[in-house]
């Protein structure tokens, strides 16, 4: 049986829906959902496939974006780290009416690197797939390591990380590898240049995974979207910055009062 695992905290007048990234879940969010929860109605999703939410096989970008915005408050400002960003465009897309604002979080419109764009080299992402297959702890666990690396809280943040995961079963693989397959063939630049609600993007400076020459070139392609970069965080600014990213958030919300 299929079920999208969702929690609501908060009581804040804006509704705001984070949605995590690759091989994790919404628990990678409480280190901040305690401030949230104060100023917003915040919603927490595993999205399909991953911690609850089972019963999900692989699913492409539209099937995933369809399954949250089912449960989903009419009206919300929309969060997604990396993976999560790609079903936050989605639904920015494919809904406007629905979305407040868009907020991406160390997130690309394509992952993959391509000419001229700057991103993940196809073959390690086809790598972690063949990895998968072969030792699927240990291929999560290095994709983890990667987020944090260069920072000065690498250490405590990627085991922050891997508790998150370990603290729920492990998505199945088919999963894991139709995620990785979403990160090396979508590609939402174009889509997203016509988006017409509000989006704020916000990156590590130190980021590995989404490198932050990305930041200039989405600047010139999305002039109407706003940027923001954390400058000691790499993929997960939120655990490492958590300050910074909630004031950033607050701000957004303040411009809807």
């Amino acid at each position: 049986m299929k079920t999208l695992w969702w929690q609501t905290v908060g009581t804040g007048n804006c509704h705001l829906v984070l949605l995590h990234g690759w091989g994790l879940n919404a628990e990678v969010w409480r280190c901040v959902s305690e401030e949230l929860a104060s100023h917003f109605t915040l919603h927490l999703v595993d999205l399909p496939g991953y911690g609850r939410s089972r019963g999900f096989g692989a699913m492409s970008l539209d099937e995933m974006a369809e399954q949250v915005l089912n449960a989903a408050p009419q009206n919300a400002i929309w969060l997604g780290w990396s993976l999560g960003g790609l079903v936050a465009s989605q639904i920015a897309l494919s809904r406007p009416d629905r979305v407040k604002a868009l907020v991406t979080v160390a997130s690309s419109p394509c992952f993959s690197a391509q000419d001229a764009w700057p991103g993940i080299k196809p073959e390690v992402l086809a790598g972690f797939q063949q990895q998968l297959s072969d030792d699927f702890q240990r291929t999560v666990e290095r994709f983890l390591a990667l987020q944090t690396m260069g920072t000065e809280t690498a250490r405590k943040d990627a085991r922050t990380l891997k508790q998150t995961v370990l603290s729920l079963p492990m998505p199945e693989v088919e999963v894991l590898n139709g995620g990785l397959e979403l990160l090396k063939t979508v590609d939402l630049r174009e889509p997203l240049a016509a988006l017409t609600v509000p989006h704020l993007r916000i990156y590590g400076y130190l980021d590995g995974i989404v490198p932050r020459k990305v930041v200039p070139l989405l600047d010139s392609l999305w002039p109407e979207s706003e940027s923001q970069i954390v400058a000691k965080a790499a993929h997960a600014p939120f655990i490492s910055h958590p300050t910074e990213f909630c004031s950033a958030l607050i701000a957004l919300s303040q411009r809807f009062d």
